[in-house]
């Protein structure tokens, strides 16, 4: 059993990665300040006996460390982020806050406590724009947005920490995470909710572009397993992988698939592409098998079925 402290526990991910912890017999502290996590993701294990919570703000320097005393966690899990592009474009100084000085911050509680690893929720946007499809780790990193930016500065300072520090740092560099949790009311939702509240709730789907741009959609079971082993297989060394299907499909797809899952049809609308968008997203998921013994296990189809089946 491992004592992994989870920041962003409240989140889409976050709870998700808390209960697969949990279910794996791992000793877990949730922290999180519910700017984007709902209290209502964490009621199935709440009282959990190895479970604890606490509200904060990893941003503010010295809150993480406060709340941690005596946890001595042999793993942190940093998902704690702002998790949305234009946010990060309309609000760039809040953006390098939450998703570079709270990193730093984290790593800094990691070396004090005497944790011996960091798993970061990194992400695709580090790409940018390249056409070297599928991407590997390897490829040329060039971010179109203050998003991207912040996750590749963080894991270049996490690295160092654990190249200074012997820690053991995994960068996991998710693709286009869905499932259930994901909050479909926010603007900045992932596109897989908000095409599920529009065809539950009778409403015309929108489509940012010509619904051409493609992603790589993997499950969020999925990336709480990848956590997890992240987290706590034995002999894992540092660096990145991306955790991806290696699958593709276009947005007018999806939509036509998750129309056919819900027994309706549709005809979306279509407006403006959004400033910072990639147009082809696709990962290779060779590291992430090699080096944490990872491959998806729930194809799209399924996730959709899943989700519609609630």
């Amino acid at each position: 059993m491992s004592r992994i402290l989870v920041t962003g526990a409240a989140g889409f991910i976050g709870s998700h990665t808390v209960e697969l912890l949990l279910q794996e017999g791992h000793e877990v502290l949730g922290v999180d300040n519910f700017r984007t996590g709902r209290e209502a993701n964490l009621q199935t294990f709440l009282t959990h006996p190895r479970f604890r919570f606490l509200r904060g703000d990893v941003a503010e320097p010295g809150e993480l460390a406060s709340l941690s005393t005596g946890f001595r966690p042999d793993a942190i899990i940093h998902l704690a982020a702002m998790v949305s592009v234009p946010e990060s474009i309309a609000h760039p100084a809040e953006n390098h806050r939450l998703n570079f000085l709270a990193t730093t911050l984290v790593a800094d509680v990691a070396l004090a406590a005497g944790a011996r690893r960091i798993v970061f929720a990194s992400s695709a946007a580090v790409y940018g724009t390249n056409d070297a499809l599928p991407l590997s780790e390897d490829a040329t990193c060039q971010p179109l947005s203050p998003y991207g930016e912040a996750k590749l500065q963080s894991e270049h300072h996490l690295l160092h920490a654990a190249r200074e520090h012997g820690l053991t740092v995994r960068c996991q560099r998710y693709f286009n995470v869905f499932g259930p949790r994901q909050d479909p009311s926010s603007a900045y939702s992932g596109v897989i909710s908000r095409f599920h509240d529009a065809l539950t709730l009778g409403r015309t789907p929108t489509i940012h572009g010509d619904g051409e741009q493609t992603r790589d959609f993997i499950y969020v079971g999925d990336v709480a397993r990848a956590n997890l082993l992240a987290a706590t297989m034995p002999r894992v060394q540092s660096g990145t992988a991306n955790i991806c299907t290696g699958h593709s499909v276009s947005l007018n797809q999806l939509l036509t698939a998750m129309a056919q899952a819900a027994g309706k049809t549709c005809q979306p609308l279509y407006g403006p592409a959004r400033a910072g968008d990639i147009r082809q997203s696709l990962g290779s998921p060779a590291r992430a098998k090699l080096e944490l013994s990872f491959q998806p296990a729930t194809s799209l189809d399924a996730g959709l079925a899943t989700l519609f089946a609630r």
